[in-house]
């Protein structure tokens, strides 16, 4: 065999092995939409939004419109079978593909609070931190003898 069709094998095997991506989405939906949505402290848009992720696991989520309360949560994205070791490397070779997940939130209409509900929640925190300064003393180190 020439070194020619060596070469040739070669590189037409190595073309095999980049044949196949993947490209992965993440689609963040609100009830109702238009919220601000951040992602790992990441401004990404109002949604629905759609976004590119490199890497599965848990992710933190910031969901803040006018007229409803802030959502802070934190969602885990789970990797799949097919995109683990050494399943990864087979799948990703001959074919191209897109993960496309999904996550909705219902966001909470803000109401204001009762003035009197307020007051006394208010009244009863400082009832609990006003408390006597020598019971969260430590007590006195004893004095070692010579």
């Amino acid at each position: 065999m020439t070194v020619r069709k060596l070469f040739l094998i070669l590189c037409f095997i190595s073309s095999c092995f980049y044949l196949g991506c993947v490209e992965r989405k993440l689609t963040i939906v609100t009830e109702p939409a238009g919220a601000l949505v951040s992602l790992n402290d990441e401004e990404i848009g109002v949604s629905p939004v759609t976004v590119g992720f490199e890497w599965y696991g848990d992710y933190n989520i910031r969901l803040a419109k006018e007229g409803y309360l802030t959502t802070s949560t934190h969602r885990n994205l789970q990797r799949p079978l097919r995109d683990k070791f050494p399943f990864d490397l087979l799948d990703d070779m001959f074919r191209t593909r897109v993960d496309e997940y999904t996550w909705n939130f219902k966001l909470e209409p803000y109401q204001q609070p009762d003035k009197e509900e307020l007051i006394d929640q208010a009244v009863q925190l400082r009832k609990e931190a006003l408390v006597e300064p020598n019971s969260i003393m430590p007590p006195p180190k004893a004095k070692k003898k010579k």
